[in-house]
């Protein structure tokens, strides 16, 4: 290293003076590299560095590199003019990182690396070797990580998060709605690419404009080094007419079981500044670190009051001159806490080309090199996938791909004669953890195409399209979510979801009927209980009425294995009114909601009561109805919901829309070895708004025929 002392004292007292400033060398005197040369005229002219020279084959002008600044077209020059660096900054593309850093190391010097340190993991495991062989501090451009919000946020965490405003540490999500133009693509020849005629480039959202969102999150999470990487997964999009992906989701496992989802996209309709979510036990916080802003919203159940601080950040190469002047202070951003978002970079790096989101599924804006594709809500899913740990496919994005199914239930509209699919059924196996995976039927759709289902909403990312979950069985959480304790009187955040797994699928009557073997399994890997389901569909024509409409007969056995299982909900633990578990219908957004039975009507005068059918009738919308199809998936429907059993009914309107037949509301269902339970229920779907007086004779024509078990 190239580290100078000057020597001051008398003859009788001598002591070491502060170092000399570091001689700085900026490769890269354009494009971003100005913000660079901004930064070292500031810090040349407070005599914390010497800007020694500027390389790039564009000279910007005196004007802007400093009258006095040598200037070489290349680092090959530079390298035969004898003049000898402390500090060298790299801000040019991608693919030259790694070239470039191995010649800089060569110098002597330390080095500054601008994001992403290489465009390959190769590259970078090679050059984190040749930095620790050279002794070398090298920084990376990660200029979010000087954020001094940081250090709040790990303290959050330390000593089991007992000082904590929001518990412990549970997930990190990063979010960035930006827009980019299809001039940006076209101020340089390497942007948008993954490769260009045989280079690396590793252009991409993830990788290049919101980079730092993803780092950030990486960080907080306590994912520095590649090993601290457990499990990755990606799912890439385009929008823009480029080779790289422009719209993307990012879910990392860490080697401490923290989940990270990043989901970005620069095809917004405007630009927002990203932010980060920090998820903990009792409540959240979001980094705003683009402005360093860091938001703390606690459990109101804590009585603690929301905070709002702006906090300062620490400049990068300063923090790199202190450093190598022997400061105990460490480097914001090294190259060796890079691993873990290098890891992130491969993945993207080396999986199949992003998907193209076809034209019609976008809204064109601007024109000329202003013109960039909108993705229609496109800043919802980005909430849906951050806050689910979902992918845009698992969400049902219209323009994404489909999520994983084990096949679809159709039936033949009498009115038409055209066939239509109803219903699809979902594995479940892309559900995150803290949701309890299990398998759903998704899309359910009237005739006429009316979306009537919701699943992985922002409201409640645990709630699954129409299927069978409970809250408590056995102290396992299949419902997803908090879970409601007697003990704390309130709902907390427990390591005790389960998963409900499916062993067996027959589809019959030309994919009408379903039949499924399931096993619940705790949170401990116990199979609590065998699953026997049963989804038949069909058709109804009354000519009464002049109603068209289909009906689902949905039942399930529920058997207990080799010991006792109790099946309990919040209710049963003690939250008044909180008896839902069972059968569960989430419905999509609704406007001008009606609900009622043969007695009664409104939310709150039918949630918990027992009658042989409620209606639920509304406008509805759902996200995941694509642009042609939004006058067909969008309008009006009526589903009535028919059992003979005497559970009462769990009604959601104003809160979210969602309807479920409460297997124990107050009292644990408790089922020795060997032992069942059954319950059916029949579901009536319709177009239209249907009234009181028609949905009674529906009822009372189609909705019977459950069998009490």
């Amino acid at each position: 290293m190239n580290q100078q002392a000057t020597a001051a004292g008398s003859a009788t007292t001598s002591a070491l003076a502060a170092p000399t400033a570091p001689a700085v060398v900026l490769i890269g005197l354009n494009g971003f590299g100005r913000q660079h040369l901004a930064n070292i005229h500031r810090l040349a002219a407070e005599e914390k560095i010497t800007f020694l020279a500027g390389i790039d084959p564009v000279d910007p002008g005196k004007e802007i590199r400093g009258k006095d600044t040598h200037v070489f077209a290349d680092f090959d020059a530079f390298l035969s003019s004898g003049l000898t660096p402390d500090i060298i900054i790299i801000s040019t593309p991608i693919s030259t990182h790694a070239d470039l850093a191995m010649k800089a190391l060569h110098t002597g010097a330390d080095l500054y690396l601008e994001k992403p340190p290489t465009a390959t993991l190769d590259q970078y495991s090679r050059l984190l070797q040749a930095a620790a062989e050279a002794g070398a501090h090298v920084q990376v451009g990660f200029q979010a990580l000087g954020s001094t919000a940081l250090k709040t946020i790990d303290g959050f965490f330390a000593d089991n998060a007992k000082n904590s405003p929001i518990g412990a540490l549970r997930a990190v999500g990063a979010s960035g709605n930006w827009l980019r133009t299809t001039g940006y693509y076209e101020r340089s020849s390497w942007a948008g690419h993954r490769k260009l005629d045989g280079v690396e480039i590793a252009d991409g959202v993830v990788t290049n404009p919101l980079a730092h969102a993803v780092a950030s999150a990486l960080h907080i999470a306590g994912a520095r080094k590649a090993q601290d990487v457990a499990h990755l997964a990606t799912e890439l999009y385009h929008a823009h007419s480029i080779e790289a992906d422009d719209t993307s989701v990012v879910r990392v496992q860490t080697s401490t079981g923290i989940p990270v989802i990043a989901a970005l996209t620069v095809c917004a309709s405007e630009q927002q500044d990203p932010w980060i979510t920090i998820y903990g036990t009792e409540g959240t916080a979001t980094l705003y670190y683009t402005r360093d802003e860091l938001l703390v919203r606690p459990n109101p159940d804590l009585g603690l009051p929301e905070s709002s601080e702006v906090f300062g950040r620490v400049n990068l190469l300063e923090n790199l001159v202190e450093v190598r002047n022997g400061s105990e202070t460490e480097l914001l951003s090294s190259l060796a806490s890079a691993g873990a978002f290098m890891r992130v970079l491969e993945q993207i790096r080396t999986s199949d080309a992003p998907t193209q989101i076809a034209e019609e599924q976008v809204i064109p804006a601007g024109d000329g090199a202003d013109f960039h594709p909108v993705i229609p809500n496109i800043e919802r899913f980005i909430d849906r996938a951050v806050a689910a740990q979902s992918s845009f496919s698992s969400l049902g994005a219209p323009w994404a791909l489909p999520a994983k199914t084990s096949g679809s239930l159709s039936l033949i509209n009498p009115a038409t004669g055209k066939q239509r699919t109803l219903a699809e059924l979902r594995t479940g196996e892309d559900i995150s953890r803290t949701n309890s995976p299990r398998p759903f039927l998704d899309n359910l759709k009237t005739f006429n195409g009316v979306v009537v289902s919701e699943q992985q909403p922002l409201d409640h990312t645990w709630h699954l399209g129409v299927g069978v979950a409970l809250q408590d069985v056995n102290g396992t959480n299949f419902w997803g979510g908090r879970t409601y304790t007697r003990d704390a009187s309130r709902y907390i955040w427990r390591a005790d979801h389960g998963h409900i797994r499916t062993v067996s699928n027959a589809f019959a009557r030309n994919g009408s009927a379903l039949d499924s073997q399931l096993e619940w399994v705790s949170h401990e890997q116990e199979i609590l209980l065998d699953e026997h389901r049963s989804i038949e569909l069909n058709a109804f024509e009354d000519h009464e009425s002049a109603i068209t409409g289909w009906s689902l007969d949905f039942s399930f056995r529920l058997s207990a294995r080799e010991r006792q299982v109790s099946l309990g909900s919040p209710g049963t633990n003690g939250r008044h009114n909180g008896g839902y578990g069972g059968f569960f219908w989430r419905l999509p957004p609704i406007a001008d909601p009606q609900i009622f039975t043969p007695s009664a009507s409104g939310e709150s005068q039918v949630h918990g009561v027992h009658s042989p059918w409620l209606a639920f009738s509304a406008t509805f919308s759902s996200d995941a109805v694509a642009l042609a199809d939004l006058a067909e998936g969008h309008g009006d429907a009526t589903v009535i919901f028919c059992s003979e059993h005497d559970d009462p009914w769990f009604v959601r309107s104003s809160g979210y829309p969602g309807v479920g037949s409460s297997l124990a509301w107050s009292t644990p269902v408790v089922l020795d070895p060997q032992e069942s339970i059954t319950r059916q229920v029949r579901v009536l779907v319709v177009d239209g708004r249907v009234p009181v007086q028609a949905v009674a004779l529906l009822a009372r024509k189609y909705g019977s025929g459950s069998k009490e078990g």
